[in-house]
């Protein structure tokens, strides 16, 4: 079946909704407080759903289901030591979030070091978040692809524009309450097509048990070989897991915004578990959808060969779909990217504001000015985000993996910088700073002279982060500040 009229009308219907639905926060946004964190007036529950929603974009529906359809259910290993992390980013960061009137996760380090680290590790946070980001709008681009066969650029550009328009009316309030509705969109959506693949399949999950032994076992989840260079075992998948999410929902200001919004503390952990509980049924459910497509597929070879993973979800959707509920699996599509997509508009706007422009560049400003230029950055970050993800498009990998390896890379760093300002009393500005660098150095080594798996390079950059810059303290002294007693 084509994509037809009817199944774009579902799709433009949805967007406009959504569009105005977020917009209409809008005039709630009266000061920083009410633009960055919500006002703090959130409940835990829709702060929970908002970050799974936010840590999970586009190229998770399309990728995730693409690796299980080249593989197996492994990458589920993974995801096991996010669960991990979630308990860390519980008992150890957010008690110190809490403990003073933070816009971002930045601050804590500015308490704690200074502003040369502050400016580091925000600065890191700014490069990084603004690729990855990058990459997930290129992600967009895939699905526009498969469902219209036309030029990606118009579509791409109206789609990045709409979530830019809610975003900057209604600010944080507007992005969490979009990112329950679309989260549920999404995995419904996901849900919907699974089961109808499974019913055009005449033998239904028998025969894609099947099929899965007969091709290697597509449906194992757990390998406990030992082997740095491979992504998807258990050890790499659970240390390397636990390491890199530690890192992206306790120091990226994409997840720690959302924390932060939270009434009190305990409700603020309470969300961050809750968001793994999510995150594994989410995972499981885009896992399985690849091993069903991989017997859908061998059973009915598509028309044309697929060039990527990344295209076997959404060439399923609309081709297999009855009319009505393509549009609707595409618009749940759609639904992650713009819930990532505002995330990363509005926590982008919150790092430039509140870590460079307010205290460097007017730092005496009223309440109004410095929302009339959040608003600003807001729509700087978009455009940046467009320039990027057409740039990305010269790349082959899966999207999920390379935006994953992007992200990676700083994060052992700044994971250092928290823990060695968090755990550890003795450690400097100076020393840290060194060891961030030596962090950042021999993780860069490490992917161009070896062929070590992705999902070990924040666990790589944390430790040698937190090991060189305790004994650089030791070496080259330096003060610490009066917050870290």
């Amino acid at each position: 079946m084509a994509f037809g009229w009817i199944d774009l009308g579902v799709v433009v219907t949805y967007l406009i909704a959504i569009t105005l639905f977020g917009a209409r926060f809008g005039k709630s946004q009266r000061t920083l407080r009410d633009y960055f964190l919500g006002g703090r007036r959130l409940p835990w529950w829709a702060i929970a759903f908002s970050v799974v929603s936010a840590e999970t974009s586009i190229l998770t529906i399309i990728s995730t289901p693409g690796i299980a359809f080249q593989s197996n259910l492994g990458f589920l290993q993974l995801v096991l030591g996010y669960l991990v992390a979630r308990v860390v980013v519980a008992l150890v960061l957010l008690p110190r979030y809490f403990a003073g009137e933070l816009y971002t996760a930045y601050q804590l380090i500015e308490q704690r070091f200074g502003r040369g680290l502050k400016i580091l590790t925000a600065g890191l946070f700014l490069v990084t978040r603004a690729l990855a980001e990058g990459v997930r709008v290129f992600a967009i681009s895939i699905v526009i692809e498969v469902v219209f066969k036309t030029g990606v650029l118009p579509a791409v550009v109206i789609i990045t524009a709409l979530t830019l328009f809610y975003t900057y009316r209604g600010g944080l309030t507007a992005v969490i309450w979009t990112d329950v509705i679309q989260l549920v969109i999404y995995l419904s959506g996901t849900a919907l097509a699974v089961v109808l693949a499974l019913q055009a399949l005449p033998g239904g999950w028998a025969e894609v048990s099947a099929m899965a032994a007969a091709h290697g076992e597509k449906l194992a989840v757990f390998d406990f070989t030992f082997n740095w260079h491979q992504p998807y075992l258990f050890w790499s998948g659970l240390i390397g897991g636990a390491f890199l999410s530690t890192a992206s929902h306790g120091t990226d200001q994409l997840i720690v915004q959302r924390l932060l919004a939270a009434r009190t503390l305990r409700q603020s952990q309470v969300a961050v578990i809750a968001s793994g509980v999510i995150v594994f049924f989410q995972f499981s459910l885009f896992l399985i959808a690849g091993a069903v497509l991989f017997a859908f597929y061998h059973r009915s070879p598509p028309a044309t060969e697929f060039t990527r993973a990344d295209q076997v979800f959404p060439t399923f959707v609309v081709t297999q779909l009855p009319v009505g509920l393509a549009g609707l699996v595409v618009a749940a599509i759609l639904a992650a990217a713009m819930a990532n997509l505002s995330a990363a508009f509005n926590s982008l706007a919150s790092s430039s504001v509140m870590d460079f422009y307010k205290p460097f560049v007017r730092p005496g400003a009223d309440e109004n000015h410095y929302l009339r230029v959040s608003r600003l950055l807001t729509l700087v970050w978009g455009i940046v985000l467009i320039l990027i993800a057409f740039l990305a498009q010269r790349m082959h990998r899966s999207v999920l993996e390379l935006a994953l390896t992007i992200a990676s890379v700083p994060y052992g760093s700044m994971l250092g910088i928290f823990l060695l300002g968090v755990l550890t009393r003795r450690a400097t500005g100076l020393g840290t700073a060194l060891g961030a660098f030596a962090g950042l150095a021999a993780l860069l080594a490490v992917m161009g002279l070896t062929s070590i798996a992705w999902t070990w390079y924040a666990a790589i950059g944390t430790c040698v982060t937190f090991i060189v810059g305790l004994a650089a303290t030791s070496f080259v002294g330096g003060s610490e500040t009066a917050n870290s007693k």
